[in-house]
Formats: C-alpha cells, structure tokens, sequence
C-alpha cells in the first residue's frame, strides 16, 4: 500500500556546513595552543679567522704528461723515461728555480689519455726525489 499520493521517494542529504564549521574551530585551536619555538640541539659559538692571504706562491714544478708517454718539467721536455731520471730531472729543477729553498709543489698536467703508469712514474719520481707535496691538475668539462 501507498500512503503517499504523487511523491516520489526522497533521496536523504548530508548538510556539509556544519562539518566545516566544525573542522575550522578545531584548526583555529590548534593554530593558537600550538608554539612555534625552533629548538636547538647544542649552543655553540662557531670560531672566526681573520688571516691575510698567502703573501708567497709556494714553489710549484709543472710536470706534463702527453699521451705519447714524454714528460716536460716547468715547460722543458726531458727524455726520461724512467721514475729514477725523472727524480734527477725535478731535483735539478727545484735547485735552478727554487731561491728561497722552500719544499717545492709538484703539480701533475696529466693528459686525458696519457697511460696510468706515465703518471705513476712522475708521483714515484717525486717520492724519490723527496718532494711530499704534489697535486694534480684538472680543468673543467666547460674548458674543452
């Protein structure tokens, strides 16, 4: 049996403004109880330096290294071809253009394709020559 005459049946509504209503007063607390304090785990004073610049360049020998496996000290090929001449060629360099007898840098140009043991040769040849400081040089990818 129908008791309702001419309607249909209604579909039920949720009312959504009351929810939101709610959830913002609930946002609202939490924004204000909330203490927005930034929490250290140590105190500490970092230290500062006031140094110059280096007044001297330290003493640096350039040693090259083609691929071809040939070396050049300060721009002079040598025809060494072993670490122990190499050692007496960098000895010799360091005594022509060392005046203020400071331990000299020596600074590897190695070519990209140069062979690993040319370059072994030259840090074997510094060690013989008791030269502790050497570097290798390197350029960026931009400078091709």
């Amino acid at each position: 049996m129908n008791f309702r005459k001419g309607k249909g049946r209604e579909d039920p509504e949720i009312n959504l403004i009351p929810f939101i209503d709610v959830l913002l007063v609930i946002v609202i607390f939490l924004m204000v109880t909330t203490s927005y304090s930034k929490f250290t785990a140590l105190q500490i004073t970092l230290p500062t330096a006031d140094a110059d610049k280096a007044l001297q360049q330290p003493f640096e020998i350039n040693v090259a290294v083609n691929p071809q496996g040939q070396y050049a000290v300060n721009n002079v090929q040598v025809s060494s071809k072993d670490a122990a001449e190499l050692a007496q060629d960098l000895k010799s360099a360091a005594l022509a253009n060392n005046q203020s007898k400071q331990e000299p840098v020596v600074i590897i140009n190695a070519d990209a394709m140069a062979t690993h043991q040319t370059v072994i040769n030259v840090l074997e040849a510094a060690r013989l020559a008791n030269f502790d400081k050497v570097t290798f040089a390197a350029q960026t990818s931009g400078h091709k």
